[in-house]
């Protein structure tokens, strides 16, 4: 089979496509055939770093597909359901072997890029809008880089919980991105102070969360425009670590700072694919509308330049 193998630390030129032998799935495993497996931000990092202990190896760890092979022990999967995994080790590939507890299964009528989508995405999403954050009608909310991947369903999902949605993207070209998913006021960061622009619409007031994935960039400013008694949810840093702060900078709004995740929310089996089986509810009535980008598996390496770049929107698949 064909897959993307990583020899070296480096740029997304280290990305190979290259044939490798088909896995074979060991105890407590499936061998998932793959329709689309998902790229996600911290794969770059992973990527510059050469992370795994051996080399080479495949990337990837977010993927949708069919399972043609079922390794012992495992007796509530069968060959030919439809699932979606989320941290198995290896999905730049066209199959993957993946473990039961890494394993969802896609209820009719979703699409598997979809699925492979959403497992991430969609549970930081609800994660965030949910949990991290208990979204209620009337709330005032601020989500920078809302045309993202992330941005875009929790978008969605807080306009749908009744919110008024302040959305910050990176350039023109994805203001009209971010509005068709809901968002009320969209702003431009890089030409334009979001801090300033929410306090003039609020009357001073601010935010009641603000949910940022950017980091450096955004975060202290993001602190000026914080409601009384809000909370700032960091879960992302793709502008770059944020850098230590003055406690006293909350001494304006009373609020509450959280640097978290998904998985905090859903640490166990149970608890993750609560989370998943929320956000397939959600995109199986029609509330939830995924935006994706596909890439040939071949051309890893360009979808990571183009994500790296800034220069995407939504969901980055790849297809095997």
């Amino acid at each position: 089979m064909k897959a993307i193998r990583i020899h070296e630390a480096g740029g997304p030129d280290v990305l190979r496509y290259e044939e490798v032998p088909e896995p074979k799935p060991g105890p407590g495993e499936v061998l998932i055939d793959l329709v689309a497996a998902g790229i996600n931000f911290s794969d770059i990092g992973s990527r510059r770093r050469g992370d795994a202990a051996t080399r080479p190896y495949t990337p990837g760890s977010e993927g949708a597909g069919s399972i043609v092979s079922i390794g012992a022990g495992v007796t509530d999967l069968r060959i030919g359901e439809l699932v979606a995994c989320q941290g198995a080790a290896g999905c730049y590939a066209d199959m993957v072997a993946a473990p039961v507890e890494s394993i969802a299964k896609v209820p009719a009528g979703i699409a598997a890029e979809d699925a492979a989508a959403a497992m991430l995405q969609g549970r930081t999403a609800y994660a965030m809008a949910f949990q991290a954050y208990q979204t209620k009608p009337g709330d005032r909310l601020l989500i920078h880089a809302a045309a993202g991947g992330v941005g875009l369903l929790l978008t969605q999902m807080a306009k749908q919980a009744g919110a008024y949605v302040f959305a910050t993207v990176g350039n023109d070209d994805k203001v009209d991105i971010a509005r068709e998913a809901g968002a009320d006021s969209v702003i431009n960061y890089s030409r334009e102070d979001f801090t300033a622009a929410v306090n003039k619409e609020t009357g001073g007031e601010g935010v009641n969360a603000i949910f940022d994935s950017v980091g450096n960039a955004t975060f202290v400013k993001g602190l000026e425009c914080l409601a009384s008694r809000g909370y700032m949810i960091s879960y992302g840093q793709a502008s770059g670590p944020i850098e230590p702060f003055d406690l006293s900078l909350l001494s304006r709004s009373g609020g509450y700072v959280t640097r978290t995740n998904a998985k905090r929310y859903g640490p166990t089996l149970e608890g993750w694919r609560f989370q998943v089986s929320e956000v397939f509810a959600w995109i199986k009535s029609g509330r939830l509308k995924i935006r994706r980008t596909s890439y040939p598996l071949a051309q890893a390496a360009g979808a990571h330049r183009d994500l790296e770049g800034r220069r995407t929107t939504g969901k980055l698949l790849l297809i095997p």
